[in-house]
């Protein structure tokens, strides 16, 4: 726990105007300002990330758009801070609930969906499969519209924090279609990184071609980037003279897509969350952990209930009759939906 001191004494000072007031008409925070933090302060970017109306970078872009209000005033300075316990907050005019509730969901994005919880011109986003959703959730990066595959959604903004910045080293995994034959020249070209437009200097961590399909006028490849920036990958095959024809991310980490079907979307358990993180040498060449659909964990579910019923009839008939209406065990008709998955609408 942080101990706060009282602060010495010292001689007051005329205000600063902040950059919210020289905009014009904006609140003026003046708990951005150095000095002493209350315990129930934090950073305005850092509570709308953890209230999970965005991520803290997005945040930011709110802020900056003069889309949030501290008590009824426009705030512009990105180091404003708010009292989590009497300040009220809004967004674009609706106010910010404090959810303590953690959930981190992994959705399968078809192609032709945005990536973005709600779009004003009324085109396919993630949002339509979440609808009935009863917490705020954002999506951590984004696919592009012709993109398919695996996305991850939250409402921590410190999770996304740390899935995110390139510093934790969270490789993105995808299986891409160009057109023709890149030679190893080529692909070496971008293990050693190419500069791409709007994003730097960038390189394939992992690169290979793998056996996708039966044609013979285009390769498939598996890419692994450590980034996650608009459209890299596309962008780098361009450096090379290809044209990216199907991307699908396939594993965010450790996470693997394998399993959870285009359009649908389960909720991650704690072991799932934490193969994110994993590094390959902790893995000991393992296999990835794949994400389960509805489907496949109800499948597992009624597998092991038939064969607890199994065991619990072989008993019976070996000992003792079991005391009537306890033996053996649910029927496997009666199985109940994963905990915490839920099936979104068919693309």
């Amino acid at each position: 726990m942080r101990n706060h001191r009282s602060p010495k004494p010292s001689a007051p000072r005329t205000p600063r105007l902040d950059q919210s007031t020289r905009q014009g008409g904006g609140a003026k925070n003046t708990t951005a300002a150095k000095g002493p933090v209350h315990p129930d302060e934090v950073r305005l970017n850092k509570f709308l990330a953890d209230c999970g109306v965005t991520s803290r970078r997005g945040a930011d872009e709110l802020i900056r758009e003069g889309a949030v209000s501290i008590n009824g005033k426009k705030v512009y300075e990105l180091g404003a801070r708010v009292n989590v316990k009497s300040d009220r907050v809004m967004v674009n005019g609706k106010p910010v609930q404090v959810d303590f509730r953690k959930v981190y969901i992994a959705f399968h994005k078809p192609k032709g969906v945005l990536t973005t919880m709600e779009d004003p011109e009324g085109r396919p986003c993630i949002a339509d499969y979440f609808k009935h959703m009863d917490v705020r959730i954002f999506p951590i990066g984004r696919l592009d519209w012709d993109s398919e595959g695996l996305i991850l959604l939250t409402n921590d903004g410190e999770f996304a924090q740390r899935v995110m910045h390139p510093k934790h080293e969270v490789l993105k995994t995808y299986h891409v279609k160009v057109n023709g034959h890149p030679s190893e020249d080529q692909l070496q070209k971008l293990r050693r990184g190419v500069s791409i437009k709007d994003g730097g200097k960038v390189a394939a961590r992992h690169l290979e071609k793998i056996k996708m399909g039966d044609s013979d006028l285009y390769d498939w490849l598996r890419i692994s980037v450590g980034e996650g920036k608009n459209r890299q990958v596309r962008k780098m095959f361009e450096k090379i003279g290809f044209d990216v024809l199907k991307l699908q991310r396939v594993a965010i980490g450790r996470l693997k897509l394998s399993g959870l079907p285009r359009g649908e979307w389960a909720m991650l358990a704690p072991d799932e969350v934490e193969r994110i993180f994993a590094p390959p040498s902790e893995e000991g060449g393992a296999r990835r952990a794949r994400v389960k659909s509805v489907k496949s964990r109800a499948r597992d579910e009624s597998s092991q209930r038939q064969q607890k019923s199994a065991r619990d009839r072989a008993r019976g008939s070996a000992g003792p009759s079991a005391p009537a209406g306890r033996r053996g065990g649910r029927p496997a008709s009666a199985g109940r939906r994963g905990a915490g998955s839920r099936r979104g609408p068919r693309a």
